[in-house]
């Protein structure tokens, strides 16, 4: 052999060793944990986010419901895309949606598996196809966002144009993110194999929804996942929003045992806070219900309370503001690193030990610069009244507000859910996350 072709061949040799792994590490990366940005929209109080799907990818932009079934978007307004394909009746895939609707469209050779769309925003159902295509999202190391991997045969609902009423400018769908087998925690996890766990981060402006296992850090070396504390997720046995007869729920609830403002216990009625036959009472975690919603006798006694405590304060009430009742002058009432200080409304889990405390920047809002509020809002009695009464088929919703610079991690295999209470004391935010960087070092 001669002194170049030695040269030669050694030259490819090393070549084919540096290039192999880099081609392995690309064929074979499965990640971790997965992320999106989410963005709230001052406008609707709507929170959002972006997702990339189709061939050739497109990004769209979908709300958010913390207990959607799935994710669904418009089909009949400019959605182009050569991977797109139907998910036929009695597959693997509509087993898996657990859909008792077909439909042929004419023919019986292109039955269609069929599913409900839901929009939150106007409590709105309709009709729609089960449909798998790509979809597109970053990984991450628990700090930054990483690489971009793909789901080739992911799930989705089509609907019709008309369901975008009422969401966020330029939504074509919603992001389900419940408890069930085919919204987004569940089929990210079945795609790569990491635990069925989802952590949501919402801050005023911009969050971060984790799919998968922590870190999850909002600060350099500052794991949020390591100081949670933990209560058990409440199945309900009956689908509040439609959906098919005899579905169990797919939002997340979780068992409000009793209610103290200002470390007080507070008179509630406690079969409220249960389920009844209907499904109706208990206490739901909700991030389409901008603020927390009571139902009437329970929110009478916690404002009663609340303004009581302020009032001792010597902080008085001003004229209310829709949609809140208990409003006071601002300048009467301090400010500290977690907002105003005001008496604090804890929701007591499990036990006394279990405590899910709302602070000032949860439970106020400012509604101009003089006048503060109580966040939070008469929903009415649970049942049905008469026509032209709101009522509300849950007791408690904790909402957006409430659960903003709050960690929460929703644990769908042990189904337990494990809460931060507010970051804001520890100089900590949700929307800390940094999303500057576009690959994991």
């Amino acid at each position: 052999m001669s002194s170049n072709s030695f040269h030669h061949l050694l030259f490819c040799s090393l070549l084919l060793l540096i290039i192999s792994p880099s081609i392995s590490q690309t064929i074979s990366f499965r990640p971790k944990a997965l992320v999106l940005q989410v963005t709230k929209d001052s406008a609707t109080h709507q929170y959002y986010t972006h997702i990339t799907q189709r061939t050739p990818p497109v990004q769209v932009k979908v709300a958010i419901d913390l207990g959607g079934e799935f994710l669904w978007v418009d089909c009949e307004k400019g959605f182009n895309s050569s991977t797109k394909k139907p998910v036929p009746c009695r597959s693997a895939q509509c087993n898996l949606a657990k859909s008792k609707a077909c439909s042929t469209n004419g023919n019986p050779s292109e039955d269609v598996c069929g599913e409900f769309p839901h929009n939150p925003f106007i409590s709105t159902s309709t009709s729609g196809d089960l449909s798998q295509d790509i979809i597109y999202i970053q990984s991450t190391n628990g700090s930054r966002p990483g690489k971009v991997v793909s789901v080739p045969k992911f799930i989705f609902t089509c609907a019709p144009t008309f369901l975008l009423k009422g969401l966020t400018s330029g939504a074509v769908g919603v992001a389900g993110l419940g408890r069930n087998k085919i919204a987004l925690p569940s089929l990210f996890s079945a795609a790569f194999s990491f635990p069925k766990k989802m952590a949501v981060c919402l801050s005023s402006t911009n969050g971060v929804v984790f799919f998968g296992n922590g870190p999850y850090e909002l600060s350099s070396g500052i794991d949020v996942s390591k100081s949670l504390t933990y209560t058990p997720l409440i199945l309900n046995p009956v689908n509040l929003i439609g959906g098919f007869q005899g579905e169990s729920s797919s939002e997340y609830f979780i068992g409000v045992k009793s209610i103290k403002v200002d470390g007080k216990p507070v008179s509630v009625n406690s079969s409220l806070l249960s389920f009844d036959v209907d499904g109706n009472g208990g206490t739901k975690i909700s991030t389409v219900d901008p603020y927390t919603t009571l139902e009437t006798s329970i929110y009478n006694t916690v404002v009663n309370a609340f303004v009581n405590a302020l009032a001792v304060r010597n902080v008085h009430k001003v004229a209310a503001v829709a949609p809140f009742s208990a409003c006071f002058n601002a300048k009467d009432i301090g400010l500290s690193r977690a907002g105003p200080i005001v008496p604090p409304i804890e929701f007591v889990l499990q036990s006394e030990k279990v405590v899910w405390r709302v602070t000032g920047a949860n439970s106020m809002v400012r509604v101009s610069n003089e006048v503060l509020c109580l966040g939070f809002v008469d929903g009415g009695p649970l049942h049905f009244v008469d026509w032209g009464i709101k009522f509300t088929p849950t007791a408690i919703v904790i909402g957006g507000r409430q659960i903003e610079d709050n960690l929460l991690q929703f644990d769908l295999a042990t189904s337990r859910l494990g809460f931060s209470s507010s970051l804001l004391s520890r100089q900590l935010s949700c929307s800390n996350f940094k999303f500057n960087r576009s690959t994991v070092d």
